[in-house]
């Protein structure tokens, strides 16, 4: 069976090889927690920009490469990064999340404006969504913003807002219309986080790092004309953003790399003289994370078909941030039990492996399975949108029994 894509792809391939080559050592190092890119992480991603490697299918006016879409093309790029352990480019919450929904949705002034300098990295935006009392239940947020002349004025609190204390710009859901029904009052407000009245507190994790961010406004005056959509709109924004997080966090080319390092890990490594690959324990735990990531990589590749032909992924893609997630989680469980007692060393320890990014990333990829939509809710929508289960029923707030009439 010939499963090559054909001369013009392979010849692509070819190509694409010969520029990791000769520049791998131009790419950055993985960052072992949440931060804004560097220096070098930025020259990288330029360089991937100027030969259509990352944001290939972007219109040029937009600050993208301008190549049409061909899924082989794409998945060649994913491949050839992913086996070679050198990162394809910068993913985050505006490269990721916002900027696809600028391209669907935006204003012709705001595709211009944003894409291009958050495609280089030269702006860097956080996402302003859950709230205290609005976490899972989104809808029920109360940051309000009330219409003042010409502008916006917001007060409120977000929660969790990866990133924000070292933000250029938030996207920003933000209650207009206070008397509307609850999905119906909500607007999308993008804004600088410099802006007077916001004030970022770091929230530390056991990560040891404060990756998310208390946000507060008092008083922030936005210009009304910095809205994705219109006013009321928010909610259907704020679910195609999150479309595109849940597209993010559930990366296979991601899952590949890990995957990856974890097999050059169990090699390495040794457990009382033996390498953990020849572990039968830990590498029948190997075996079956290589076939749920393998499983995850042609999903991919399913529902990039779907996008390519305008269809929609249906349960395909409803599975990819729970399924992901999970994942990338028991990937790096398995390199902490591949290391021994030596996986337990975090914080500087002289014996510490990998600068200790394997324990980071167990800790923070827990964290994942709750972000971006815990998993208890992924599994409800996969079940009631994708199985077409009936919702889960809501029971009613028991009522105390009226008093008779005298």
């Amino acid at each position: 069976m010939d499963l090559s894509y054909g001369p013009e792809y392979e010849a692509f391939r070819d190509e694409l090889r010969a520029f990791i080559a000769a520049n791998r050592h131009r790419a950055p190092a993985a960052p072992g927690a949440a931060q804004r890119a560097g220096a070098d992480a930025v020259a990288w991603q330029q360089l991937l920009l100027e030969h259509g490697y990352t944001a290939r299918t972007i219109p040029r006016d937009y600050g993208g490469f301008g190549a049409e879409p061909d899924i082989l093309t794409s998945r060649i790029i994913a491949e050839e990064f992913a086996a070679a352990g050198v990162p394809g480019g910068l993913s985050n919450q505006g490269i990721s999340m916002l900027v696809p929904t600028l391209l669907e949705l935006g204003t012709e002034e705001q595709k211009r404006r944003w894409i291009a300098p958050t495609l280089r990295g030269e702006i860097v935006w956080c996402q302003g969504y859950s709230e205290p009392g609005a976490g899972s239940d989104l809808a029920a947020l109360r940051t309000s913003a009330r219409e003042e002349n010409g502008e916006f004025v917001i007060n409120g609190q977000k929660i969790w807002t990866s990133t924000a204390h070292q933000a250029d710009m938030i996207f920003c859901l933000v209650r207009t219309e206070a008397e509307a029904l609850k999905h119906a009052g909500i607007s999308y407000l993008i804004f600088s986080m410099k802006t007077p009245g916001i004030e970022v507190r770091p929230l530390r994790t056991m990560t040891g790092h404060a990756e998310f961010n208390e946000t507060f406004f008092t008083d922030v005056r936005v210009p009304v004309d910095q809205i994705v959509g219109q006013r009321g709109q928010g909610w259907m924004v704020a679910n195609a953003t999150l479309g595109y997080e849940r597209g993010m966090l559930g990366d296979p080319a991601a899952l590949e790399n890990r995957l990856a390092a974890l097999v050059q890990l169990m090699h390495d490594e040794r457990i009382d003289g033996v390498r953990a690959i020849d572990n039968a324990a830990l590498c029948g735990r190997l075996v079956a994370l290589q076939a749920e990531v393998a499983a995850m990589k042609f999903n991919g590749l399913r529902l990039l078909s779907n996008s390519l032909k305008g269809e929609p992924g249906g349960l395909a893609k409803l599975i990819v941030k729970l399924q992901s997630c999970e994942l990338a989680h028991q990937i790096s469980a398995l390199a902490i039990d591949a290391m021994g007692e030596l996986g337990l060393l975090y914080g500087g320890s002289r014996r510490e492996r990998a600068g200790g990014s394997w324990q980071w990333n167990y800790m923070f990829q827990l964290g994942l399975i709750i972000g971006g939509g815990t998993a208890q809710i992924q599994k409800n929508i996969i079940a009631e949108r994708g199985l077409g289960m009936p919702r889960e029923p809501k029971l009613e707030h028991a009522r105390a029994p009226k008093a008779e009439a005298a």
